[in-house]
């Protein structure tokens, strides 16, 4: 009896080793998906937490940007031991298209970045993470209150802002004084389109055969910025958003067209080249470097050190200049305004969304994605990047780190987008995200391909104005747009 007693323990024990054995290891799949959804526990009797991958894909932000990627794979790793912060990189021409690809195969990046116009689009879909359950107060706290609304759609905190800038336009300092432009003026004063319109007439140069070899104007309007140019200049003809303050869609207001008549009318002057339609942004800027356009647009403050860099690079005439380049002085001009209406610049707040796919993703992975999305926003990164940019920080931390290299700034240029700056508007955060969808929409359907129409003079501006109109009729109703 006491023999089978000891074999019956010797047996019961043995099942309860390979029940232990088998809790530890575990199998393949379960831990694969630990790692994957960001389980990082840590309460499984004061285990080390589990590993975990947060997914970025990000455009060239700065001149320096991408470059540092494997930099910051690895601070954040040293933060966060048992984290890895994966980058993808992406240009700026296929940074959208790669990240709607993505999200609509159901397996997006953890974090993207975006303009934060593009946040209503994203909610639509439902594929954005609400961050405020995993964001502290004190990281919160870090942030410009402005420049963080613009992440915020309702209650929810979708993302985190990288930086706030205005979009402007530039010229070439020679070439604005030979047509006597007193821009030291027009960067405090501003300026009308019809004395824009003058002005840039005056910019223009032909050769003997009467051929144009300097334009007064230039602005990108192909590929990704095909929608700027109307855009920054609507906010400035009394059009500042989709909607007015009645939640009404705006762009079918007499404003509207006479916007489009303007901008019909400078090509027709000469003032800019009719194959505007066809220049995207590299062109836009190398044709500004190599003397063919007084003013180019769109512009930021960055585009003064870009044009300091390659005024070195000719000095040094080692032929890594832009080829046929000038030395240029850029200097920054606020857009004219239209119709009679106020100045309101275009704010452009940029920064970085946290998604999710298909799978549900555990609460652990969202704080994961809540720690690599303030590291990718603030402190020295947001730092180093604001300062190539040309641009303050818009967190505390930011501006308390320290920068690896100071560049020379324009005091005049300093002074322009602080004037600039002080007339920006707050977001709006009362448009419903239907609504905004819905004037996306309009926007991708309509108003991109009738402007590119528009620019190749192959419709007139009443017949864009008309289609911008009955689209929004057919979304809004009759009582939902603007008429006067």
């Amino acid at each position: 009896m006491e023999k089978r007693t000891r074999v019956l323990t010797l047996f019961l024990s043995a099942i309860m080793m390979l029940s232990l054995l088998s809790a530890c290891g575990g199998n393949g799949n379960n831990t694969s998906a630990s790692t994957n959804d960001g389980n990082t526990g840590g309460s499984n009797g004061g285990s080390e937490p589990k590993k975990d991958t947060i997914t970025a894909l990000l455009p060239p932000v700065s001149a320096n940007y991408q470059a540092r990627f494997a930099d910051m794979e690895k601070e954040f790793n040293q933060l966060y031991p048992h984290l890895t912060l994966k980058i993808e990189p992406a240009s700026w021409e296929d940074m959208t298209q790669k990240l709607d690809t993505q999200v609509n195969a159901g397996s997006p990046p953890d974090i993207a970045w975006v303009g934060s116009t593009a946040i209503s689009k994203y909610a639509a879909l439902n594929v954005l993470l609400d961050l405020n359950p995993v964001l502290s107060d004190e990281v919160k706290a870090d942030y410009d209150e402005v420049a963080m609304k613009y992440f915020q759609l309702g209650d929810a905190q979708y993302g985190l802002p990288a930086y706030l800038a205005i979009h402007s336009i530039g010229g070439n300092r020679q070439f604005l004084e030979e047509a006597g432009i007193d821009w030291r003026s027009v960067q405090q004063n501003g300026w009308t389109y019809e004395e824009f319109r003058e002005a840039i007439k005056n910019g223009v140069v032909k050769n003997d055969k009467g051929e144009t070899t300097r334009y007064g104007f230039v602005f990108a309007t192909s590929g990704v910025t095909s929608k700027d140019y109307l855009s920054i200049m609507a906010k400035s003809a009394g059009l500042p958003e989709y909607f007015d303050e009645d939640l009404k869609f705006s762009y079918t207001s007499k404003n509207f067209l006479g916007l489009l008549e303007a901008i019909r009318q400078m090509i027709d002057d000469g003032s800019m080249p009719k194959e505007l339609s066809s220049i995207d942004a590299g062109k836009r800027w190398n044709m500004f470097l190599t003397g063919q356009t007084m003013i180019t647009g769109k512009g930021l403050a960055s585009f003064e050190n870009s044009a300091r860099l390659n005024n070195e690079k000719i000095k040094a005439n080692d032929g890594s200049a832009v080829a046929d380049s000038i030395e240029a002085e850029y200097i920054a001009l606020p857009v004219p305004t239209f119709n009679g209406a106020d100045y309101i610049p275009t704010s452009v707040v940029d920064g970085y969304i946290a998604l999710r796919g298909k799978k549900e993703p555990s609460e652990e992975h969202i704080k994961n994605i809540g720690l690599a999305i303030n590291f990718l926003s603030s402190g020295s990164i947001a730092a180093n990047y604001s300062n190539e940019l040309f641009l303050s920080p818009v967190t505390e931390s930011a501006r308390n780190a320290a920068v690896l290299e100071e560049y020379p700034r324009n005091e005049d240029n300093i002074k322009a987008d602080q004037a600039m700056m002080a007339k920006a508007v707050p977001a709006r955060t009362d448009i419903p995200t239907d609504k905004a969808a819905e004037a996306i929409k309009i926007e991708t359907e309509v108003i991109v391909p009738k402007l590119q129409a528009l620019l190749a003079n192959e419709i007139t501006p009443q017949e864009m104005y008309d289609a911008v109109k009955a689209a929004a009729i057919k979304s809004f109703g009759e009582d939902g747009i603007v008429v006067d």
